[in-house]
């Protein structure tokens, strides 16, 4: 099957098998963030999800895995990617559920035709500066240049419908930035969703859930451990076998 990018890997295996994906070889390997960010998401069948930079469309595939009954609209700005993420969408048979439109998130223009979305979702790149590798599709995966959180904030606000809710991944590091963000672009009432590396270790990801109630008071929520002694812990092997990631507080 063509997939648009002739430095394309072998097929992997995401949710235990039910997603298969190819990504670049040279550039940076979508895993463990997708899929919680993925996981995160609730839509109503018949809902719209946007995934902003989808990428090779892992987290996408994995939405439309867990939520049989949602479609998506994904936005990449780099063409032989977006080609690549349809190249997956339909090696999964899901080219009908899954627009891919290519375009960078700043895009004012872009904005104007997109459905209401249930949920919108961005694994945007990890640092807005640093030296950046050489290969470029991983440069652009990890370093954002001059983009900073608050363009990847407004898109996913703007594109929300009526109770919809925006959802980022992000580096613990990046967590102050990421709530001025999505309070910039109007949203609020943050849940902050540690991912704890083991018990009373840091976390180095988080992820935030927020809505459009801006003067809404953020929730720090419990989080997930992801290691224990004997590898995954029971609660995040399910997860990256197609388990949900509740946000109740529990």
């Amino acid at each position: 099957m063509a997939t648009g990018l002739s430095g394309a890997g072998p097929v992997q295996a995401l949710l235990g098998g039910r997603v298969r994906l190819r990504q670049p070889a040279t550039g940076l390997g979508a895993g463990l963030d997708a899929v919680m960010l993925a996981a995160s998401v609730e839509a109503p069948a018949g809902g719209v999800v946007l995934d902003a930079g989808c990428g090779a469309g892992a987290v996408f595939l994995c939405v439309l895995a867990r939520l049989p009954g949602v479609r998506a609209v994904a936005v990449e700005r780099d063409p032989e990617l977006a080609a690549l993420a349809r190249g997956n969408a339909a090696m999964n048979g899901w080219s009908d559920r899954v627009e891919v439109i290519e375009g960078d998130v700043a895009e004012g223009a872009l904005r104007e035709g997109l459905p209401p979305c249930a949920a919108a979702v961005s694994n945007p790149p990890y640092w807005s500066g640093g030296s950046r590798p050489p290969a470029r599709l991983r440069a652009g995966a990890t370093h954002a240049g001059d983009l900073g959180l608050d363009a990847w904030a407004s898109l996913l606000a703007a594109a929300l419908g009526r109770g919809g809710r925006a959802s980022m991944v992000l580096p613990a590091a990046r967590l102050e930035e990421g709530l001025v963000a999505l309070r910039r672009a109007g949203l609020g009432g943050t849940e902050v969703m540690p991912l704890w590396q083991r018990q009373g270790r840091a976390a180095k990801r988080v992820l935030l859930r927020a809505a459009r109630t801006p003067r809404a008071p953020n929730r720090l929520l419990p989080g997930l451990v992801l290691h224990g002694e004997a590898g995954w812990t029971p609660a995040a092997d399910a997860v990256l076998r197609g388990a949900a990631l509740g946000w109740a507080a529990g």
